[in-house]
């Protein structure tokens, strides 16, 4: 099954790092988020993915054209450019599938997913679509189980969203009691890993984002979600940035589910 990644935006919150590289490139550990994520889907049995690209797409493509070098040691020759990789020093080889599609620059997420359409093979009925932002402890298996179940169109995967302001408690009196810091909400809000059939292409429009496709996707009753109630962090901010390599750095980094 086929997962597409949307890596096309410009990341506008995040300038302090995506003003030279795409937001699905910024590091967390050694790694950028985007090969954390595509782990997070190889661990479940996913390895094929189509890149949405837009924004500094040479920077993505470079990235895994050069792998190897980036991985391994490896002795060069400047004169000739004859390479030699001492590939069994590294500790693991990454089996990934990947097609990078130039969907544009100024594209909306709706319409580079519509041009993706092509490069999902015609046997596949069902395909994927995620942000290039955000890792979780979700098990992916499950929720193609649960879309697989439900029979709608599309399923998103719901997690509660943190606030990002500390909550104050008050009594009928007006009276303080406490605050509660950044608690993480009862609300679900569409946290990506998301699984549709190939019928969601009727319900994206050209020049729109992939919400208007949800929306109508709802009301006629044909999209599910399934509820995640463990770790999910997007990565809008540096101080989130921060946050994630604070826990990758942790001893068990909450979204790491492979060795």
């Amino acid at each position: 099954m086929k997962t597409i990644i949307l890596c096309g935006g410009t990341g506008t919150r995040l300038k302090e790092e995506t003003e030279f590289k795409p937001k699905p490139m910024v590091y967390v550990g050694n790694q950028p988020i985007l090969w954390h994520i595509m782990k997070i889907y190889f661990h479940s049995g996913f390895n094929d993915f189509i890149l949405a690209l837009g924004y500094k797409a040479e920077y993505i493509k470079d990235y895994f054209l050069n792998q190897k070098a980036f991985t391994a040691d490896f002795t060069l020759n400047t004169r000739s450019h004859k390479t030699k990789f001492y590939l069994e020093d590294r500790k693991s080889i990454d089996d990934f599938h990947i097609t990078f599609i130039d969907t544009g620059l100024e594209t909306q997420p709706g319409e580079r997913i519509l041009r993706c359409k092509d490069y999902i093979p015609k046997r596949d009925s069902y395909f994927m679509i995620t942000y290039g932002d955000g890792v979780t402890d979700l098990n992916i298996h499950e929720v193609v189980r649960f879309h697989k179940k439900r029979k709608t169109i599309g399923t998103i995967t719901g997690v509660h969203p943190r606030t990002k302001y500390g909550i104050a408690h008050v009594k009928k009196n007006s009276k303080v009691s406490g605050f509660q810091e950044k608690p993480v909400l009862k609300d679900w809000v569409n946290g990506g890993f998301m699984v549709f059939d190939k019928r969601v292409f009727d319900y994206i429009r050209p020049g729109e984002t992939e919400h208007p496709a949800l929306k109508r996707l709802a009301r006629e009753g044909q999209l599910s979600l399934y509820r995640h109630e463990g770790f999910w962090q997007a990565m809008d901010t540096y101080k989130e940035v921060e946050s994630l390599n604070e826990l990758w750095n942790s001893e068990h980094p909450p979204w790491k589910s492979w060795k």
